[in-house]
């Protein structure tokens, strides 16, 4: 069985906007901007100004001089806003005092292989949907009864028109320009060292993969040459900006482009330890074979098939755009 995480070559800027009421020791306002999840801008209440938040972000300024001064007014404007919204949604939902909060989400997807541009844009009051645009068709999306007074005011001025070109061009043409400026940071492959984890003899050996980057990926099991469709491991952040995630596996591979040769090493099973005890795979684009007449663990155990597979191959990417594969076995 193999399963593999295939890179999506689909980059996002994404921009979130909070406004609060009376919650102490938080601004009342609050907005990053992020590419690839990653923060590149800054803006809150109390500093009144827009800042970049990565060094590759201040070459904005080259092209357009006035950038921060001029989104700074922008974020202005929307702390103004979120104040009016706030007020507005709590006479709908004939809610009075208390902390509250009224975020935003928009943003635009852009496939840089077949260039096309997806926005979205969604609204949010104390954690819960309020509204948001269905792409597709082009129409809003009431989440709650109270939202759909506003659906119909902005289905008839035509927002979601507006909202569409600016996707389409502005935030598309910043998305790309940001792309450009942090391409070495923002198209960065890295690998992940790998740990070999089984907790008793008759458990499954559980990979456990840690440091690589980037995080959007798509998991796929296959066998005997055959995709099965099966859940895998949630992918999380590491707090130097990588990604992290495990899973439980017969076989695995971890594909990279730019790497032209496979590196091949054995690995007995006896270097899987239980208890606790963890060993690491260097980050290296690796072949390890088990062979199952070496298992101290007896044949009921994972390793009791013919021949058990980690395979760390490195691949040209396909036509389909697979630039990266991440894979992990037991």
């Amino acid at each position: 069985m193999l399963v593999g995480y295939f890179l999506l070559m689909i980059h996002t800027l994404r921009y979130f906007e909070t406004a609060s009421s009376q919650i102490s020791g938080f601004p009342q306002f609050v907005g990053v901007g992020l590419v690839n999840d990653l923060v590149i801008m800054h803006y809150d209440s109390n500093t009144k100004r827009l800042v970049p938040k990565q060094e590759w972000m201040n070459n904005v300024t080259e092209e357009e001089p006035q950038h921060w001064e001029d989104e700074t007014q922008v974020c202005l404007n929307l702390e103004q806003a979120g104040k009016v919204s706030i007020e507005n949604v709590k006479q709908r939902l004939n809610v009075t005092g208390g902390s509250h909060l009224y975020q935003w989400m928009k943003g635009c997807d852009w496939d840089d292989e077949t260039d096309e541009i997806r926005g979205y844009y969604q609204d949010a009051f104390d954690g819960e949907d309020f509204i948001s645009l269905d792409w597709t068709t082009q129409t809003w999306v009431a989440s709650k009864p109270q939202a759909f007074a506003t659906k119909l005011s902005w289905e008839r001025n035509g927002v979601a028109a507006r909202w569409k070109n600016y996707f389409d061009h502005v935030c598309a043409e910043y998305l790309k320009k940001f792309m450009r400026y942090g391409e070495k940071t923002l198209k960065r492959k890295e690998l992940p060292e790998v740990w070999f984890l089984q907790k008793s003899s008759s458990s499954p050996v559980t990979c456990f993969a840690s440091g690589f980057y980037p995080d959007r990926a798509v998991l796929f099991w296959t066998k005997d040459g055959e995709e099965l469709l099966e859940d895998w491991g949630e992918i999380l952040p590491n707090h130097d900006g990588t990604f992290q995630t495990s899973v439980s596996l017969d076989l695995c591979v971890f594909q990279l482009s730019g790497v032209k040769d496979d590196l091949i090493t054995k690995l007995d099973p006896g270097l899987i330890r239980t208890n606790a005890q963890i060993h690491t795979i260097p980050a290296n684009p690796l072949f390890f074979q088990l062979q199952p007449q070496n298992n101290p663990h007896g044949p009921n155990t994972a390793f009791s098939s013919s021949k058990v597979k980690l395979i760390v191959r490195v691949q040209r990417p396909d036509p389909l755009r697979l630039l990266e594969c991440l894979c992990f076995a037991h």
